[in-house]
């Protein structure tokens, strides 16, 4: 018999006595699980019954689907090949990640529950068990979570948990971004965000999300990582049969956001027949699944985030004007790390401490000739790029300052700023692109993000200088 590490809570009935059928529908899982015919069974025994019924056979399976894809419920086992199950939710912990887990195993014992429980388990099943085990597991455990939502007396106060790397900092600028965040937290309005790559955006989303009284979910979604054919059904959903490989009705992320927040970053990068729908989505607050008939009403609150600047965007006419207003009813402006470099000691020894744990190296403690040398450089990757420097700083004993390249930002005599004054805007460009695509390994989207650019930008941009002979 599974032994429940969860109090149980009172859900909704229907007339046969089980936590009503709707709530389920609307469910989501993901089944982490080495043995095939486990995955291929639990599959599917649940997909009649819950929304969505997601498997994988590694942790890093699971994060590429977590990628894609928001779950309410990770049923996961204990003992997976490489990285094991109990490792994988320890870290997502560590990383802010509280999704509702439940554990499976075969070998049961006290050290084993012990370490379920300190993982942040909901439950425990162990192994060989009745599927009537493990789905009366699930059902107390989303009747926990619909117990927790539906709580109305949660704190506007802005929780101690949110304020991650990107919002550590006492520097004027960052106090007045959690200002903001805590004042505006608690209302339904739109929020717009706006800031460089890296300094992070969907950390503050997540915190104005934490800060509000909404009993559901946070759902993030970067819209580079969609393609223009796919958009629609991501958002909205899709029924069986809507279009080519649509073996199964998938709600969409408005759907999985009900209640709760949706999270669109780099919003500015949306097709243009998307924005049409989403400012339609938005001013009705229904939608309806692609090849469906029916609409469905839908509360969401929405918070957008761009790298560029929106208003120029739509003066441009690569942004629906109306959607712009209907986004910007509030906005907050992320300062870049140059811009609050007083920062910088508290975030590097907040990287150092986390980072040492995580790789299981001694940590670095900064000096001060070194913390202004760190303050003097431009940071152009913002606190991402500061991450990184901290993690290369624990993993090789000592600051890789060569890392760094280019000059600080007080040495400009013989160049203008890193570059030689008599050269031509479109060559400093040319130059320091080729430079952040060299810095990526040659990967484009991820010199794109960096350059606060989309793909097809910086694809344009590479084949118009291929044919000249500047320098990178």
């Amino acid at each position: 018999m599974a032994n429940n590490l969860a109090e149980p809570v009172s859900a909704p009935k229907d007339q046969r006595g089980v936590p009503d059928s709707r709530a389920r529908r609307q469910a989501s899982l993901l089944i982490v699980d080495d043995e095939p015919g486990i995955r291929s069974f639990l599959q599917r025994a649940f997909a009649k019954d819950y929304g969505l019924v997601e498997v994988a056979e590694t942790a890093e399976a699971a994060d590429a689907l977590r990628a894609r894809c928001h779950f309410d419920l990770l049923i996961v086992d204990i003992s997976l090949p490489g990285r094991s199950g109990l490792d994988w939710v320890t870290a997502l912990r560590q990383a802010g990640d509280f999704t509702d887990v439940i554990f499976m195993t075969a070998y049961a014992d006290l050290n084993t529950t012990i370490g379920a429980l300190r993982a942040g388990a909901l439950d425990f099943v162990p192994k060989p068990f009745r599927i009537e085990q493990l789905n009366a597991a699930i059902e107390r455990v989303l009747a926990r979570r619909r117990g927790r939502h539906n709580t109305s007396d949660k704190p506007s106060r802005l929780p101690d948990r949110a304020k991650g790397s990107e919002m550590i900092g006492s520097s004027a600028a960052m106090q007045e971004v959690s200002r903001i965040v805590e004042r505006i937290g608690p209302s339904p309005t739109s929020v717009l965000i706006e800031g460089e790559t890296g300094t992070g955006k969907e950390l503050v989303a997540a915190a104005i999300h934490l800060a509000s009284r909404r009993g559901g979910a946070f759902v993030a979604l970067n819209c580079t990582a969609i393609s223009a054919e796919l958009f629609e059904s991501e958002l909205f959903g899709h029924v069986k049969g809507a279009f080519t490989g649509a073996h199964q009705t998938r709600e969409g992320l408005f759907v999985s956001a009900r209640g709760g927040t949706l999270f669109l970053d780099e919003v500015s990068e949306m097709p243009a027949p998307m924005q049409a729908k989403l400012l339609r989505a938005l001013e009705t607050r229904r939608i309806r699944a692609v090849g469906s008939d029916e609409e469905i009403g839908v509360d969401v609150r929405l918070i957008a985030a761009t790298n560029r600047d929106l208003a120029e965007a739509v003066r441009a006419g690569a942004f629906r004007e109306d959607l712009y207003f209907r986004l910007n009813v509030v906005k907050v402006r992320i300062p870049s790390l140059s811009e609050r470099t007083a920062d910088i000691p508290e975030l590097v020894a907040f990287f150092s401490r986390i980072l040492s744990s995580e790789l299981n190296v001694p940590g670095y403690d900064f000096g001060k000739d070194e913390i202004a040398r760190l303050q003097g450089h431009r940071w152009p990757g913002n606190v991402r790029e500061l991450r990184n420097f901290v993690e290369r700083t624990l993993l090789l004993g000592s600051p890789p300052w060569e890392s760094l390249g280019g000059r600080s930002t007080g040495d400009a005599a013989a160049e203008l700023d890193g570059f030689p004054a008599d050269w031509p805007l479109e060559r400093v460009e040319q130059h320091h692109t080729l430079r952040v695509l060299r810095s990526t390994g040659g990967n484009k989207s991820e010199a794109a993000r960096q350059l606060g650019i989309s793909r097809k930008t910086l694809e344009r941009k590479l084949t118009a200088w291929s044919a000249t002979d500047h320098p990178g």
